[in-house]
């Protein structure tokens, strides 16, 4: 058998398992994931009922309901977000912009490195203004969660 036919067949499988199997692999684990929480919920609440049919349901449920993220928390992921994209993409540029200096690298390398390193810095700079723009806007939504979140603790 030839050589090359052979490799291209393993990477052409190989395209096929993560184009197709890895997703279908990423939502069942998801769905699993959600079955397991609701059915270790219900138990919970089973056990408490039959321990004590006085118990309130809804305030255990609210209790054991999973803590949703603070509006500051995502807004700092949007900053994450921002700084790692905007700081590898001017890493590329910067790398493609030396290469094309100092080695005289070869004309479609330096448009690859740019294809790549341009989408990178602007999608960095997106997430940095919406992080800002999030952060001007939502400041009192932020401070009256933080004055609930001290009220609970």
């Amino acid at each position: 058998m030839n050589y090359v036919v052979l490799m291209e067949s393993i990477v052409k499988i190989i395209a096929i398992i993560c184009g197709i199997g890895l997703p279908i692999l990423i939502v069942w684990l998801d769905n699993r994931k959600k079955i397991n929480e609701t059915s270790q919920r219900t138990q919970i609440v089973l056990a408490a009922i039959e321990k004590n049919a006085e118990t309130d349901i809804e305030d255990l449920l609210k209790k054991m309901a999973p803590q949703k993220k603070l509006l500051k928390e995502k807004l700092l992921t949007k900053l994450l977000w921002g700084c790692l994209m905007g700081f590898l993409g001017l890493s590329i540029l910067a790398f493609c912009a030396c290469a094309g200096i100092v080695g005289g690298a070869p004309t479609e390398m330096l448009i690859m490195c740019s294809l790549i390193g341009f989408p990178l810095l602007a999608i960095g700079i997106a997430f940095l203004v919406n992080y800002f723009v999030g952060k001007m806007l939502l400041a009192k939504e932020i401070e009256a969660e933080q004055a609930k979140q001290s009220e609970q603790a």
